[in-house]
């Protein structure tokens, strides 16, 4: 027994001995700088890096092969630790985040043949271009989530992958993965600075937004109970949702398809549900915005376009100052429209969300008295966006415009929202037939008129102003006369006693479209009166320019407005940018903040050294939508608009108080229901050329 213990360890000690001369002979020196790279690693040998493990990721990082930052799984921090060891400087790289173009349910597409084979969706594609009759949709098999080393995708109910944001590292696995590239990286500045192109699936609401707001996921989400994400969905290309969600005349719903069976979808007042649901919840849901760089832009008016430009210049880190003539933020958002429409409080609160971003303010500043362009670039900024507005009234150019009595619409209601006392007759007529002759008149019946007319030049058919605007106009009992237009004003002493007006007819279309009146001789007719307001049009006060020796050499239009490229807010001078209605002439609001959002993108494009031109293919309107050719033909269940509940007509008089009260959330989500969810080209014929998809209105929706 002791010998056969004497001879095992002996066994034993000779190997040993071997061992350690082997080791000495075939020893394989460690890089300590590898060796501490891969200390600083998380160790999960994820594989989301792209290599093997985390030796192997060390191994590459030392020897200059990929970079600090590489680790995907373990986050900024690793990578602060990973670039302390290779003794190099961190820069900060945006995160991205998986995004699905796909969205159509991959269990009712239609199929060409049943696939049997392999379950990827790479070798289901080798076979004529997969299973699916649709060409560029989701095959639906997973390869996504089979690739994505941190469980981020999942398969949804509807067969399309799901992305969890919070578990994407944005290692573009997926991406590579997906053989149809519906699944694609994407990050904060892609989506600020994309815009909706003509090969995107696109639902026709979604294709005329000027904003180009994501119209059916919003609707998905609110419909699904997830109001947050709702939110930030519409604030990805919307800041200003609560006064959209009020004031916008929402052409997306004149192209809703739902309209072809019954009537629209209420677009816009699930979008202002949505918003008063932060509102009322007491947060602010903030987008996510990149490290602060410091570098400075003035944005030159506090109106939507330039909130808004200065909102996406913040996303984008930048350090936005607004310099603005008025007392407070807002623009015509708070000083032309009255707060029946728009209550203050509610614009205050929006307006603060932007300024959290980091946007600084600087009120009761006015461009060519308190700065300039010069001083301005003295002062270090970089980039200028020029934002300033329509705030000048057009005259009507009649005998008697001087009377006391006769006011222009717009200095009306800038009065009225500074609080001052706008006191009016009895008898007033409102000359126009916009939007702002809207406000005129309901202004005038609360502040306690009893005869309150609109005249207008033309038919209700072809008036400018929201059609909403002139029902509720109607249901507060102010008076309309088609077909007439001013001649004159009669006064007394100076004093405006009456209005002259001829009769009109209608003759050719002129260049609006709209047929254009013709005066009929002889039809001269006096209507006794008060106060006449005039509401026919506005324009930019542009004489700062004339006060600014830097300015004097931008190009101005023959209408008085800055001579600027629409779609990307560039001038005649390197680095000022100009958009809104001091480019287009009185618009709408959320045609100003999709111009604020534009210039915004040429802004960061100029700062970054590279040419601010517009984005190719970018869709300007429904026209050059490209759709499906074939619709279902059933149309869908029968289910009535969802109609905003208001204040009675009794409640409203003498009183500013907001007229909309908001959906309740049970009438929010059943109108999602009547969402047909557009957008899709599956059902398009498959020999049919991608040029050639058009709308073909149907009956059928």
């Amino acid at each position: 027994m002791l010998f056969e213990a004497l001879a095992i360890g002996g066994l034993g000690l000779a190997s040993a001995l071997g061992l350690g001369v082997a080791a000495k002979v075939f020893a394989v020196e460690v890089d300590p700088l590898v060796e501490a790279v891969e200390g600083a690693l998380p160790g999960a040998n994820c594989g989301g890096c792209g290599y093997a493990g985390c030796a192997s990721a060390a191994l590459a990082i030392a020897g200059g092969k990929a970079p600090a930052n590489i680790c995907v799984g373990g986050g900024p921090e690793v990578a602060v630790a990973v670039s302390a060891v290779m003794g190099v400087e961190v820069v900060y790289r945006e995160p991205d985040v998986s995004q699905v173009d796909c969205t159509y349910s991959t269990q009712i597409a239609p199929l060409k043949y049943k696939y049997d084979g392999v379950q990827d969706c790479r070798a289901a594609v080798l076979l004529a271009g997969g299973p699916k009759q649709c060409d560029i949709g989701c095959v639906g098999l997973g390869s996504c989530v089979k690739a994505c080393p941190f469980g981020a995708i999942q398969i949804g109910p509807d067969g399309l992958p799901v992305v969890d944001p919070a578990l994407c590292t944005g290692c573009g696995n997926c991406e590579k993965a997906c053989p149809k590239s519906i699944i694609h990286l994407t990050s904060v500045t892609r989506r600020v600075l994309g815009f909706n192109a003509n090969y995107n699936c696109l639902a026709p609401c979604q294709a005329t937004c000027p904003a180009q707001i994501d119209i059916p996921s919003y609707i998905r989400a609110i419909g699904e109970g997830r109001y947050e994400d709702a939110v930030g969905i519409i604030k990805e290309h919307n800041p200003l949702p609560l006064v959209c969600g009020r004031v916008c005349p929402h052409p997306c719903e004149d192209q809703c398809r739902r309209g072809k069976s019954d009537e629209p979808v209420n677009i816009n007042h699930l979008k202002r549900f949505a918003a008063d649901y932060e509102m009322n919840s007491g947060k602010r849901i903030q987008p996510f915005c990149m490290p602060k760089n410091e570098r400075k832009v003035a944005i030159v008016g506090g109106g939507p376009a330039g909130l808004t430009c200065a909102y996406y210049l913040a996303r984008l880190g930048y350090a936005p100052t607004i310099y603005e003539a008025q007392p407070h933020l807002g623009g015509m958002l708070r000083y032309g429209i009255p707060e029946y429409r728009l209550p203050k409080a509610t614009l205050d609160w929006e307006i603060q969300g932007i300024l959290e971003l980091g946007v600084e303010a600087k009120t009761g500043m006015a461009m060519g008295k308190d700065f300039t362009l010069e001083s301005l670039r003295q002062e270090g900024y970089e980039a200028i966006f020029l934002g300033v507005g329509c705030w000048s009234s057009r005259g009507m150019r009649v005998e008697g415009e001087d009377l006391n009595g006769v006011l222009p619409g717009t200095d009306m209601l800038i009065d009225r929202g500074n609080l001052k006392d706008t006191p009016v007759g009895e008898r007033v007529v409102i000359i126009g037939g916009g939007n702002t002759a809207m406000d005129c008149a309901r202004t005038c019946w609360r502040l306690g008129a009893k005869e309150v007319t609109v005249l207008y030049r033309r038919t209700e058919k072809e008036m400018p102003a929201n059609a909403i605007e002139i029902e509720e106009a109607k249901h507060e009992g102010i008076n309309f006369h088609f077909l007439a237009a001013p001649t004159k004003l009669v006064g007394d002493n100076g004093k405006l006693t009456g209005l002259e007006y001829i009769k009109m007819e209608l003759g050719e279309p002129d260049a609006s479209g709209r047929r254009r009146p013709v005066p009929i001789e002889g039809s001269e007719t006096i209507l006794e009166c008060d106060n006449v307001i005039a509401a026919i049009g506005q324009f930019p006060n542009l004489a700062f320019l004339e006060a600014d020796a830097a300015a004097k050499d931008l190009a101005v239009t023959k209408w008085n407005t800055i001579d600027a490229n629409v779609d990307a807010g560039t001038t005649n001078i390197p680095g000022v940018f100009s958009g809104g209605d001091t480019v287009t002439g009185a618009a709408t609001a959320v045609e100003a903040i999709g111009a604020g959002r534009r210039a915004a993108r040429a802004m960061h494009l100029y700062l970054s050294g590279e040419e601010p031109e517009p984005q190719d293919n970018w869709v300007r309107g429904p026209k050059e939508l490209p759709v499906v050719s074939e619709t279902p033909e059933a149309a869908p269940a029968g289910r009535a608009r969802a109609k905003m509940p208001e204040l009675s007509v009794s409640e409203r008089a003498n009183s500013f108080v907001e007229v909309e009260l908001g959906l309740t959330e049970e009438m929010a989500k059943a109108e999602t229901q009547r969402c047909l969810q557009c957008g899709l080209y599956c059902y398009r014929h498959k020999d049919q050329p991608y040029e050639a998809w058009k709308w073909e209105r149907k009956d059928n929706a």
